[in-house]
């Protein structure tokens, strides 16, 4: 099992999630690019992300902060 929480989430995947949990306008102001200030829609912001590695970058890492951390399995650490 990898450690990696990227591991198997697609960029579409990444971003249906931050926009269910942040909205398009609180996406942009967590990361001030335009494909989520004007007109955002996920087709459009795909085609962005995917040719701009350093908004990418952001992205990928504002959703691993985003997701919420797992708590040990029950019966761990008793």
């Amino acid at each position: 099992m990898s450690n990696d929480p990227l591991h198997g989430k697609t960029l579409q995947t990444i971003l249906e999630h931050l926009v269910a949990t942040y909205g398009w306008e609180g996406l942009a102001a967590r990361i001030n690019i335009n494909c989520f200030k004007k007109d955002p829609s996920i087709r459009s912001s795909l085609t962005f992300l995917r040719k701009t590695p350093w908004a990418r970058t952001k992205v990928e890492e504002l959703y691993v902060r985003s997701r919420p951390t797992p708590g040990p399995s029950p019966g761990e650490g008793s």
